[in-house]
């Protein structure tokens, strides 16, 4: 959404502003944790790197806690997928580990 300054406000001179409305389809609760200081500024480097906000992979982090996750289920639809690949002998440690 774009917003446009009233003339005679102090930001008339800008063009426009941006302006981020976030809608949540859910009731939420703010909770408070505490923290090393490093710890949440390199977790805070690593979201913006993932192009995230530290509180949208808290909530994602929370959900898999929570055990609401389909990784289980989605791990059985792979092996089942790929149920048909079958192997006709072991493979060495160097083969295994060689890239």
């Amino acid at each position: 959404m774009i917003a446009r300054p009233l003339s005679g406000a102090p930001d008339a001179g800008l063009r426009s502003q941006q302006c981020t409305k976030l809608v949540y389809t859910k009731i939420m609760r703010n909770v408070t944790f505490s923290a090393d200081e490093e710890l949440i500024d390199k977790a805070r480097l690593r979201a913006r790197v993932e192009k995230k906000t530290l509180n949208a992979v808290f909530r994602e982090w929370l959900q898999r806690y929570a055990g609401n996750s389909t990784a289980a289920a989605e791990y059985e639809q792979l092996m089942r997928r790929l149920s048909h690949v079958q192997i006709d002998r072991k493979f060495t440690r160097d083969e295994m580990n060689s890239r």
